[in-house]
């Protein structure tokens, strides 16, 4: 279980992660709440990473005071397919991370499957950005490079870029953010014990 607090001003995530697929899979359920002066919102999702590192399927609802919406990313070989409930598109984003607005769990897609965490990369990607609590769908670049490698207790530090935003994120040993400055702050990482045979 991971949750972080939002940076300055009210808001949680939580969510729930298994690992595996070995190396870098995993499954993720979350939800965000998010006291906004634009309008209270919150963000329930489940997001299935494969083996290596890629996005699997993506599945996003939000809700407002006025309106819920939803949406379903899957991908498959060769395209991406979305549905809000209106019907279905394909689309074209191969090569593409995905990332959801107020949510620095997404980060890990990225950072797991370059292994930024552990060894020193520089990488411009493709990033399909989901906003909340909209769930509109946008394209850019984001830019990862690794500015100091975890070793014993000390996180790594990779530096993250897009648009106008550039941040130097500490992450924990499996890759995920402990700190987002300007975003959110990981407040508490419980980790299940392995079950033991008896």
């Amino acid at each position: 279980m991971l949750t972080w607090q939002a940076d300055g001003r009210p808001g949680l995530e939580g969510t729930r992660v298994h690992f595996g697929p070995e190396p870098a899979g995993f499954r993720a359920h979350g939800r965000i709440v998010r006291p906004d002066p634009e309008g209270d919102f919150t963000a329930s999702y489940s997001l299935v990473v494969r083996e290596d590192g890629t996005l699997g399927r993506l599945s996003v609802s939000s809700a407002t005071t006025g309106s819920e919406k939803h949406l379903t990313i899957s991908r498959t070989e060769g395209f991406w397919l979305f549905d809000d409930g209106s019907g279905s598109a394909r689309r074209d984003y191969d090569g593409a991370d995905v990332g959801l607005a107020f949510s620095p769990l997404f980060n890990a897609l990225p950072i797991r499957r370059l292994n930024a965490h552990r060894e020193r990369i520089d990488a411009e990607l493709p990033l399909v950005f989901v906003s909340l609590p909209h769930l509109e769908v946008t394209t850019t670049r984001q830019r990862y490079r690794t500015v100091r490698v975890a070793e014993g207790n000390s996180p790594a530090v990779v530096e993250f870029s897009w648009a106008e935003t550039r941040v130097e994120l500490e992450v924990d040993a499996d890759g995920f953010v402990l700190s987002y400055p300007g975003l959110a702050a990981l407040v508490s990482n419980e980790r299940a014990e392995p079950a033991t045979q008896g």
